[in-house]
């Protein structure tokens, strides 16, 4: 509640809780937004806050688009319906949109795949020049997608298998970790040769992580193959 001149009172907009109408520069007022709306999960409040994701200020922009995808880590059921607005953000001209609609996509990729699915050629235009945050957020939307449409897999894999042959070696662990959901059966020799061909590259640690995926992967197939008499 706000006083007003005239001793009454208003309720507050869900707006006025953001940080930059707070006068803060850190992140904690967005993030304890998003906790309470992913308790409350009051529709017509996230709207408010999605309503602004085109806002003339940018940084209200990048504030709502903050909450949302923290809310997006919390419950994706309650942003899901907000894809399409993220997928316009990328082609933002302000990086900080950029990686946050990555991300945002990225918390409900297992939701939206099909909807995500049908944007994949800009994803990847995207991801091309992309900052680290939008890359690493790009690859688990990708592999998510090639995991659950199969028209699209062979042309996802194709593209994060290239990824994975030229990424930096200390984001291999966990873009290899990331794209493990979309090898299957007809692209897991190729993913383990691109592995076992970068594992020079790798310190103890990392190299740990991509052993495990590995042999995972390994495990997962020798697990298909006795479970499936048809195969």
């Amino acid at each position: 509640m706000v006083a007003l001149a005239d001793g009454k009172e208003q309720l507050m907009s869900i707006l006025e809780k953001i940080a930059h109408l707070q006068g803060r520069r850190d992140e904690v007022p967005n993030q304890e937004l998003a906790e309470s709306l992913a308790r409350s999960k009051s529709r017509p409040d996230i709207q408010e806050i999605a309503d602004n994701l085109d806002n003339r200020d940018p940084h209200i922009q990048a504030d709502c688009l903050k909450v949302l995808y923290e809310i997006g880590y919390r419950d994706p059921s309650l942003i899901s319906r907000y894809s399409d607005a993220f997928v316009e953000l990328l082609t933002s001209k302000n990086n900080r949109l950029v990686w946050g609609a990555m991300i945002a996509l990225s918390t409900i990729v297992e939701l939206e795949f099909g909807a995500i699915g049908t944007h994949v050629k800009r994803i990847m235009e995207i991801m091309r020049n992309g900052s680290v945050i939008t890359v690493d957020n790009g690859v688990r939307v990708l592999a998510v997608i090639a995991s659950k449409e199969p028209k699209l897999r062979k042309e996802l894999t194709g593209f994060l298998f290239e990824h994975l042959r030229t990424c930096r070696a200390k984001d291999l662990p966990q873009h290899s970790e990331k794209i493990r959901v979309a090898v299957g059966s007809s692209s897991k020799a190729e993913f383990l040769r691109i592995l076992n061909a970068r594992a020079g590259q790798l310190n103890t640690s990392q190299l740990k992580r991509v052993k495990k995926v590995m042999d995972l992967v390994e495990d997962g197939m020798k697990e298909v193959r006795t479970t499936n008499r048809w195969s």
